[in-house]
């Protein structure tokens, strides 16, 4: 894997020292970062340190011997290892087919990473949709939670999808970092919906709440929140309202829940924006309405609290366009996901022109890394003249909010 370490307006592009870095220790072959303390001194720092982005390309279609890697998640756990999943289609860059969910592992901030796993591979079925959450209150390790959907590997469309059960909800888990998974457990009797066919969990990242029923896991799936308030030992669900397909979710400072979703067809041709709602597992959500800063080309999107000390920030990343997934933007949020003040377009070393015949965007996912970074994992098209049968990546990318914020004063 190669990094590429591109220069953005004339910053220098490495982490400054002052971003308190936390110290490393061997353990066997891997080198294990410390947890950063958390504290007001570590952020403000963090916020003055130079501007820093650098990426490399993690999951690479076509030379790693698979055919394409789409559909990303990402999660930090308390030791400060990153664990990147995603979908490993083999042979095509299908929806459909022989599809994998795998995995690898980074101990140092995500400079490097170790070789892929499997997390579910079983037979030439269809894994897919990883939608992750940590929980790092469980046991001594915390406990990596991953909901995948699946389906029979022969079907070749949605319409196929026509029984309440063809689609099913699966879990695995790990208890030590991601270094090993249990097998995966069929969970469709309890969290599919009656009258359901087609589902989808996420994909991307689900979260821990920290204000209303602390430490409770919720998964955002099709048309409801899947959650558990005792570990994972047992998993409901409460429905959201009807016109979104793949969703994201994140805690407000009130302890309520913004999903920030895509909308289904008929509900994009309204406004062509995100949809969101905001609401709470006991008292439900209210119907969708359209965010009309958040430009969408029908395509997932990630959202992720960075911080809740002042000033509190939410992130948000995806395609800020109505007609084309090579426009990424990041941005932030100081008022619950309200506004939307601050943005910056990630590949900004590129013309947009250039970035969408590079094929550079689609799905992401994010997270914070244990050195105050943004973690983001976006895919990548390497062959925009050839759609059917171009090769799919995923990138890796780290940048800070100095960054993102290329000089603009926040609030």
């Amino acid at each position: 894997m190669k990094l590429t370490i591109p220069l953005l307006g004339g910053c220098t592009l490495i982490a400054a020292a002052c971003l308190l870095i936390a110290a490393c220790k061997k353990s066997g072959t891997e080198q294990r970062l410390q947890p950063v303390p958390a504290g007001k001194g570590a952020v403000m720092a963090a916020t003055a340190a130079a501007q820093s982005h650098s990426y490399l390309t993690l999951f690479d279609g076509g030379p790693s011997g698979q055919h394409s890697f789409r559909i990303p998640s990402i999660v930090k756990t308390k030791n400060g290892t990153l664990v990147a999943i995603c979908e490993c289609r083999r042979w095509n860059n299908s929806d459909w087919g022989d599809i994998n969910v795998v995995y690898k592992r980074s101990f140092d901030n995500g400079a490097t990473w170790t070789a892929m796993g499997e997390i579910a591979a079983s037979g030439d079925d269809t894994w897919g949709n990883p939608t992750s959450v940590y929980d790092p209150s469980y046991g001594t390790n915390g406990r990596l939670w991953v909901f995948m959907s699946w389906n029979d590997g022969a079907l070749t469309s949605i319409s196929q999808i026509d029984t309440w059960g063809e689609r099913k909800v699966y879990s695995s888990y790990s208890d030590d970092q991601g270094a090993t998974w249990s097998a995966p457990v069929d969970r469709t009797a309890t969290l599919l919906p009656q009258g359901y066919t087609w589902d989808a969990m996420g994909p991307g990242i689900g979260i821990v709440t920290q204000f209303n029923h602390p430490g409770r896991l919720i998964i955002p799936a099709k048309g409801r929140n899947i959650y558990s308030d005792d570990h994972g030992a047992t998993w409901n669900y409460a429905f959201t309202p009807a016109g979104s397909d793949e969703g994201t979710i994140v805690e407000r400072m009130d302890g309520t829940l913004l999903r920030n979703d895509r909308p289904v067809s008929s509900q994009w041709e309204l406004s062509k924006r995100r949809r969101v709602s905001v609401g709470t597992i006991e008292s439900g959500f209210p119907a969708f309405t359209s965010d009309n800063t958040l430009l969408d080309p029908k395509c997932e999107a990630s959202i992720l609290r960075y911080n809740t000390d002042a000033p509190d920030r939410i992130v948000f990343l995806n395609s800020a366009s109505t007609v084309t997934r090579g426009k990424m933007r990041v941005r932030i949020s100081y008022d619950n996901g309200q506004t939307w003040p601050i943005s910056r377009r990630i590949y900004d070393w590129l013309t947009e022109d250039e970035a969408q015949q590079q094929g550079k965007g689609g799905y992401t996912s994010m997270i914070k890394t244990a050195d105050y970074h943004v973690g983001a994992l976006i895919e990548t098209n390497e062959d925009t003249n050839n759609n059917s049968t171009s090769h799919r990546s995923i990138e890796f990318h780290k940048f800070n909010l100095p960054w993102i914020l290329n000089g603009n004063p926040e609030p």
